[in-house]
């Protein structure tokens, strides 16, 4: 049976940081904030807009009030996405690896609380998009990972089979997603966690994305 891969978006596929961390920089310098650093930011992305935010207002004084983050998404979302590609880049071998995945049958999708308004836009700008069959983003579906149901959908939007499904990523997120919705995890260590994933319990660890058809492989998909 034909496998369906769906894959994390930030920290596994694309190293957005550089862009995300532009961003939160200048809506923190919106409100008298000082910037931070990205080794600060990379703990902070995978789970949204809001939650990004919050964190980078608590790390520089304090978290923002709550009248105040509609406010706040808005300048964010603004300058992401008049920027998001201006430095991102796919992470080494994610290219290659993903279309000779493609050329050996395999379906590919990707699953992200990115804003679906954004992450179809920024692998369309990375010349990445025309290899997924399906790419769904936070606000697409009513729930977000790590709700089994968006799983289900985007493996079904694929024309897959979900009990013949993978989660490949770089989180605690994504590793409940995939126990969540009862498929096999592969995390990848370079990603954006503020916990290392070989300390997560998942089913295979990657330091290294062209990797991937190997780790496949042990798990008895054919690629």
């Amino acid at each position: 049976m034909i496998p369906t891969l769906i894959f994390d978006l930030d920290g596994t596929l694309v190293d957005t940081a550089p862009d995300l961390l532009n961003a939160a920089n200048a809506v923190l310098a919106q409100r008298g904030r000082t910037a931070i650093d990205p080794a600060t930011l990379h703990h902070m992305v995978g789970f949204g807009a809001k939650s990004l935010i919050n964190q980078a207002f608590a790390a520089t004084g304090g978290e923002p009030p709550p009248d105040d983050m509609p406010a706040l998404i808005e300048l964010f979302l603004a300058h992401y996405g008049a920027h998001m590609a201006e430095h991102s880049r796919p992470f080494p071998g994610v290219e290659e690896t993903l279309l000779s995945l493609k050329q050996k049958g395999a379906i590919l999708g990707v699953l992200t609380n990115k804003p679906h308004e954004l992450a179809g836009p920024l692998l369309e700008k990375l010349g990445l998009a025309s290899l997924f069959a399906a790419v769904y983003g936070a606000g697409f579906r009513p729930y977000v990972k790590p709700d089994p149901r968006i799983f289900t959908d985007v493996v079904t939007a694929c024309a897959g089979t979900p009990n013949h499904a993978v989660m490949i990523g770089d989180s605690v997120t994504d590793l409940h997603t995939a126990r969540a919705a009862g498929v096999p995890c592969i995390l990848m260590s370079y990603g954006y966690t503020p916990v290392p994933v070989a300390s997560l319990g998942t089913d295979i660890v990657l330091d290294e994305f062209s990797n991937l058809p190997e780790a496949l492989g042990r798990l008895s998909f054919a690629t």
